[in-house]
């Protein structure tokens, strides 16, 4: 990284074995073995990561094996993902292969069963809440 650049490029002859943590945008078109957890996450159609990713934004065109947690994901025709997902958007374009279990990330229903204010522990509380 020079500078002030909120850019990283890991190059397609790169093989890096360990975690990375980064607070700038990620774009990998190399190999990682180990989680990777960044603001943004690019992934090009040869790159292959093993490991688990965390990002705000990620745009997956390459191999993925590892659980993915992205607020806004996009799986492309040429990525395959083996892991389970979490997001709160997810656009999965025709072609793109996933192996694992979606799940959206709401605090939407947290919210409604908190608001039913009888104090008690999240156990006695409905796990679906359907307000008009």
């Amino acid at each position: 990284m020079v500078g002030n650049s909120t850019f990283s490029v890991i190059g397609a002859d790169v093989v890096i074995t360990g975690n990375i943590s980064a607070k700038v945008d990620l774009h990998i078109d190399g190999r990682v073995e180990g989680d990777i957890s960044c603001a943004s996450l690019v992934q090009g159609e040869s790159s292959a990561i093993h490991g688990a990713v965390v990002a705000e934004t990620a745009r997956l065109a390459g191999t993925v094996t590892g659980s993915i947690d992205a607020r806004e994901l996009v799986i492309t025709a040429s990525a395959r993902v083996t892991g389970d997902i979490s997001y709160e958007t997810i656009t999965i374009e025709q072609g793109g292969h996933v192996d694992g279990q979606c799940r959206h990330k709401s605090n939407a229903g947290h919210a409604a069963a908190s608001a039913l204010g009888n104090g008690t522990s999240g156990e006695d509380r409905p796990a679906l809440l359907i307000a008009n």
